[in-house]
């Protein structure tokens, strides 16, 4: 028995050996801004013989000030999707907090501006996947984007400035819409409350730890400024009637940003064929609690920063 098992242990290991040798990496530098090269990494598996592949546009973490698009860590969330059909294109961005010393008032602005930068970004990576559409084999009409923490957060306020005409979406065409979203522990910033939409988003997917210190579950909010999490914008979507699907992690802290990347592929595909392109109008919650996890729930602004 115990050889048999070895074999069955060896053969899978070698069969995902043949199939991550035929996964094609390239980078691109895809704009300069203020003397920086962006670059995008596109990953492709060029036995999957398909036409027009839905693009995964993943953004790292790192609190704007740390991380890399080719972080080893992610590489688990690429290959799976990559193996699956999709075209994964993991960005830079501007890391608007690196080097930043700011409290109160001067941080509010400093993170504010870190996530314009991260926000621009991303629109300048998309416009330039939208223009390369064909060189990449990529379907336009489903771009979905994702990201960790920081990236989260980006992904978010993206998608949020887009329904919104925000002036950093200029350089996207007009009747542009992302084909979905997925957030591993974000949220928006919004200066109007919790966030309304001009056109409705597009079908999110939330992770989020109830007892999230550093990327707020909920909100902090002074007036109508105020940093919205999941379980307020998902509160905002089930309002609405915007479809979305939202993993609640009872108990768990900002660790929860990186869970997705090495657990819970199955269920991002579910969202993505059900809700993007099934264009299910489902509005889920879902309400987790693992007993066996071991969450830190001991990351907040003070220690991060």
């Amino acid at each position: 028995m115990n050889s048999i098992k070895l074999l069955f242990i060896t053969l899978a290991i070698f069969m995902s050996m043949l199939v991550n040798a035929s996964i094609d990496k390239r980078t691109e530098i895809y704009a300069i801004k203020d003397g920086q090269e962006l670059k995008v990494d596109i990953y492709t598996n060029d036995s999957i013989k398909i036409s027009n592949k839905p693009c995964l546009v993943f953004v790292f973490g790192g609190g704007f000030k740390d991380g890399k698009r080719d972080q080893q860590f992610n590489m688990d969330y690429f290959n799976y999707f990559v193996n699956k059909g999709f075209v994964i294109a993991s960005i830079d961005y501007r890391l608007g907090m690196k080097g930043v010393e700011a409290s109160g008032v001067k941080f509010v602005k400093a993170i504010r501006y870190a996530i314009n930068l991260a926000v621009s970004d991303l629109f300048s990576a998309t416009n330039y996947l939208l223009t390369n559409a064909d060189e990449f084999n990529i379907d336009p009409t489903r771009i979905i984007i994702s990201g960790s923490s920081a990236g989260a957060i980006t992904v978010l306020q993206a998608d949020y400035e887009l329904s919104d005409h925000s002036e950093s979406a200029d350089v996207l065409p007009d009747d542009f819409r992302y084909a979905g979203v997925i957030s591993f522990a974000g949220g928006v910033m919004s200066s109007e409350g919790l966030p309304t939409y001009n056109q409705r988003p597009a079908p999110t997917l939330f992770f989020h730890g109830s007892k999230d210190k550093l990327v707020p579950y909920g909100k902090i909010q002074l007036f109508k400024l105020g940093f919205f999490g999941s379980d307020k914008l998902a509160q905002r979507f089930r309002e609405q009637s915007y479809p979305y699907m939202f993993f609640s992690m009872e108990d768990n802290g900002h660790d929860v940003s990186t869970y997705p990347l090495k657990e819970f592929h199955h269920e991002i595909e579910q969202f993505i064929q059900y809700f993007v392109f099934d264009k299910k109008q489902w509005l889920i919650d879902i309400n987790m609690k693992d007993k066996l996890r071991q969450s830190d729930t001991s990351t907040n602004f003070e220690n991060y920063y």
